[in-house]
């Protein structure tokens, strides 16, 4: 945890600001929590983050690509009875068929770009995850700067209620002065618009306060409770970073350069996936499969059968007659042999039950192909030509953020530095208005000033509490820009 110095430079702040803490029951805050909190629900980060599957998908894709392909297929046809012409020739068929196949193949091709591929992805993939870090880092960012704002509203809407005790103790002194006829009813009336105007910058900061936890609360993506009190507290002390140090840092795990240079390798790749395309390619491929064919009309069958019989039987009793002529003995053209039976019916049946599971598988094949390419009409010296482009770019992206670097991180630093020189003199200047105050108003107590100089002296102490807040809360907010610009957190 971090120790907060408010620092307001009067004492009397500091009651206001435990009356303004809530009751005890009351949620309580961490900046960590909050950051915490917007990781799991700020839709922007999330969005951004859900990028990381994406890039896990492709890597996944690239080496799968090392292995072979498979797929798996199942076809039925139904086709009715008639007459068909292939090639020139008539066929006719008197009954319609079912028809059903299968093939199960395996695939492997690969060239240069097949070993390449992978090492482009994990390339990109690095730089997602450095885009998501760095989406993780503004948001941290974002909150952290948000958290102070409410802070820094808080504190202002502290000072303000403070200034309202003090304009209400100028009015009641000008009314003691009045009443013992040593003041005018023109310091009262000037105390009554001192009081008023302070009385409006009151509900204008308390206001403030409840629309920056308004805005803190959407950027954590959550809805804001009741009663919640933040209670990080930030340590004010002299910067006492390297510049050259941080740069070095800020050049070597700043994710946004970080990710460039993963985008930079990335493209790289790429161009020598372009030029693979120059390469032969080999490719395998092997598979089983099966057919079956089945007639709806089995009967169709039989009679063939029993045609192609009785057409051998016809054709013996031609032979057999030649033979008893010559005093040869008889075929027996009569036999079983010659003699369709109900068995042979029932068994052609059987065999035509195929559709649509009984395949008659296929023989198995192995095909090779080696293709050397020689000529695609400059589609590949196109394709390497934007490779290389593209290289070029994300080269020049990273030199171009190395510079935004080096001039953000010098911004951020002395900025830094300036805004703690500033808090150092503000408080001076603080302390200073209000000594000026109390001799002002000692003056117009024994006559020797009008109410006009404790006006003045009061408007000095004002703005000078009012900057001294804002210097402290600029000196935050300057080291979370800091933060930011390096990349990672440094307290």
């Amino acid at each position: 945890m971090r120790t907060l110095v408010f620092a307001l430079a009067v004492a009397a702040i500091a009651p206001v600001l435990g009356a303004q803490s809530g009751p005890a029951s009351s949620a309580t805050l961490t900046l960590d929590e909050a950051v915490s909190l917007a990781r799991r629900n700020n839709p922007v980060y999330l969005s951004q983050a859900s990028a990381r599957r994406t890039a896990d998908a492709s890597v996944r894709s690239a080496r799968g690509a090392l292995l072979p392909s498979a797929d798996a297929s199942f076809t039925s046809r139904y086709q009715q009875a008639g007459q068909q012409v292939f090639s020139g020739q008539s066929f006719s068929n008197s009954s319609a068929t079912l028809q059903s196949s299968y093939s199960l193949g395996l695939n492997y091709r690969v060239n240069k770009s097949t070993f390449l591929t992978p090492r482009a992805a994990e390339a990109n993939r690095d730089a997602v995850e450095a885009d998501i870090t760095g989406s993780a880092e503004l948001l941290r960012s974002t909150v952290t700067q948000q958290y102070l704002s409410v802070l820094q509203a808080q504190a202002r809407s502290a000072l303000q209620d403070t200034l309202v005790k003090t304009a209400q103790g100028q009015l009641d002194l000008a009314k003691a002065k009045v009443a013992v006829g040593s003041g005018t009813s023109l310091d009262i009336r000037r105390a009554e618009v001192a009081l008023g105007q302070s009385q409006v910058a009151l509900l204008r900061e308390r206001n403030n306060v409840e629309i920056e936890k308004l805005r803190l609360f959407q950027q954590m993506g959550v809805a804001q409770p009741d009663n919640v009190s933040l209670v990080t507290d930030f340590p004010i002390t002299a910067p006492n970073f390297n510049l050259a140090t941080l740069l070095d840092d800020a050049r070597r795990g700043n994710p946004a350069i970080v990710a460039l240079r993963a985008r930079d390798r990335s493209a790289d790749l790429n161009v020598q996936v372009a030029k693979s395309a120059y390469t032969p390619t080999l490719t395998l491929s092997t598979g089983v499969g099966g057919n079956s064919y089945q007639y709806t009309n089995a009967d169709y069958l039989i009679g063939q059968a029993q045609a192609q019989i009785a057409g051998a039987q016809a054709s013996c009793f031609q032979v057999d007659s030649l033979r008893t002529r010559v005093g040869l003995s008889s075929s027996n053209c009569n036999s079983s042999a010659y003699q369709f039976t109900s068995a042979q019916a029932d068994a052609i049946r059987a065999k035509n039950s195929q559709f649509p599971f009984s395949f008659q598988r296929s023989p198995l094949a192995l095909n090779a192909t080696l293709s050397i390419p020689i000529f695609d009409n400059f589609g590949r010296e196109e394709r390497v030509q934007q490779a290389q482009v593209n290289k070029e770019d994300a080269l020049y992206n990273v030199k171009a953020k190395d510079l935004a670097l080096t001039a953000d991180v010098t911004q951020a630093y002395r900025t830094l530095t300036t805004a703690a020189q500033t808090v150092t003199l503000q408080e001076q200047n603080a302390s200073k208005a209000k000594e000026e105050l109390s001799f002002a108003e000692e003056r117009y107590k024994v006559g020797a000033s009008t109410f006009l100089d404790v006006v003045t002296s009061r408007g000095s102490y004002e703005q000078a509490l009012i900057d001294r807040v804002n210097a402290v809360y600029d000196y935050h907010k300057a080291f979370a820009a800091l933060e930011n610009a390096v990349g990672h957190p440094l307290r």
